[in-house]
């Protein structure tokens, strides 16, 4: 198995430090490894101090500033609540509002986490990033690789805009860790925040509640009706920005057979649902793609459309520019816009190849 790509003891690396248990294991064992280690933190968001799992508490930021004082290394605090607003979350709140199902782990990753942290990285004279994520990066035939974590935790489906060129500065600790290693690690490491619990897929949206955060932000659509495939009106909605492709719970339509949101029309303020088998589908289109690799002629691909789906098999992919056709091997369900499309190939299938944003 390839060797995941860490800095040689006595470099200098800047570790993203969200206080949370993953990026305090990877200061740790940096730190462990003779590396010097420099603990940065991003202000990007003020959540509720009491949220179970949450992000970007001050109480989070304090675990940060508090672990680094424990390895005896610097840590400094930088706020990007402002840009976070911009690149981040008012996105979120106008893709929700035209009916499309962002992902703004992704968007967070490619502007602030992978942009401004390497140029704040350079200011410092760090050769290298770190960060907690569950992904390795590794070298094979003579270039980079981004491959996923071997836990069933990987996230490398939030890295595929990561750009090439930032691949030789980046490296990730516990990418070839278990989660269960990762706390046993803490544990042995002396880590404060070993048993702290995880944090949720969005940071600042509570217990996966979009539509409500949607609402809280000014961006709520007005109410409209739900229709089925041949037009006729099944039932009414308080707004667009509370539904996503997929989705069943919460349509209050009653049916012999369960529906499901099949397309969201934002322009005429309705939802369009159908049967299960119904929300099939085999082609999408991917914009804005970013490669880390393209593929050879022959070589198998696979295609995640959501974070927690199955990879499915690439029949045919056509790229022009930054749009990437693909074809699926088989149908797969609720294909949604705005979401992420990642490309997976090499050995076993488990190197990022690229990803871009569904479109319509």
């Amino acid at each position: 198995m390839p060797v995941n790509r860490l800095p040689a003891p006595g470099e200098r690396v800047v570790v993203a430090m969200s206080g949370g248990v993953d990026s305090s294991v990877a200061a740790a064992l940096l730190h462990e490894r003779g590396c010097e280690v420099v603990g940065i933190t991003l202000s990007l968001y003020e959540g509720d101090a009491d949220v179970e799992g949450g992000c970007c508490t001050p109480e989070d930021i304090l675990d940060a500033r508090r672990v680094c004082r424990d390895l005896g290394v610097r840590h400094y605090l930088l706020n990007e609540r402002m840009a976070f607003d911009e690149a981040v979350i008012q996105p979120f709140v106008a893709a929700y509002r035209a009916g499309l199902t962002p992902n703004p782990c992704v968007l967070c990753n490619n502007v602030l986490k992978f942009d401004r942290l390497l140029h704040r990285a350079r200011t410092l004279d760090a050769r290298w990033l770190a960060t907690g994520h569950y992904a390795r990066c590794v070298e094979q035939d003579g270039s980079l690789r981004l491959l996923q974590g071997v836990d069933g935790k990987d996230q490398s489906y939030f890295l595929y805009g990561v750009r090439a060129e930032a691949l030789p500065h980046l490296c990730f600790p516990v990418g070839d860790l278990p989660k269960d290693t990762v706390r046993t690690e803490a544990e042995r490491l002396g880590v404060r925040v070993a048993e702290k619990a995880d944090s949720q897929d969005v940071c600042f949206v509570q217990n996966g509640r979009a539509g409500e955060f949607v609402e809280r932000y000014g961006g709520a659509g007005e109410p409209g009706e739900i229709v089925d495939e041949a037009g006729a009106i099944v039932g009414r909605h308080g707004g667009v920005h509370g539904y996503t492709v997929g989705q069943r719970r919460g349509l209050g339509v009653t049916s012999p057979d369960p529906l499901y949101v099949k397309r969201i029309d934002a322009a005429r303020r309705r939802l369009v649902v159908a049967s299960a088998d119904r929300l099939q589908g085999s082609e999408l289109v991917g914009t804005g793609w970013n490669w880390l690799r393209r593929p050879d002629p022959e070589e198998p691909t696979w295609a995640r459309i959501r974070y927690r789906s199955r990879p499915a098999r690439v029949a045919a992919l056509k790229a022009d520019g930054d749009v990437v056709e693909l074809q699926l091997a088989e149908p797969v369900s609720a294909i949604a816009p705005g979401q992420a499309v990642v490309l997976y190939g090499g050995e076993a299938g488990v190197e990022v190849l690229g990803g871009g944003t569904i479109s319509t």
